[in-house]
């Protein structure tokens, strides 16, 4: 079973990370729902599925600073 996840306060936490504010409520939507999927899928938590989701997101944020950096 999925667990309840707080969009709001994951779209606060994208911020942070370097989501643009514009797209962080949508982003958070489908971050929440791509996580219960892919826990389903790998027989694992929504925590923990988040926690790899936002992990590849981070990277891929950091990649483009660097990219735009340059």
């Amino acid at each position: 079973m999925s667990e309840p996840v707080d969009t709001e306060t994951l779209a606060k936490l994208l911020i942070t990370m370097g989501c643009p504010e514009a797209k962080s409520g949508e982003m958070a939507q489908q971050l929440a729902k791509r996580s219960g999927q892919l826990a389903k899928e790998r027989n694992q938590s929504q925590s923990e599925a988040m926690a790899y989701l936002l992990g590849l997101m981070k990277q891929g944020w950091a990649a483009k600073q660097n990219t735009d950096a340059d």
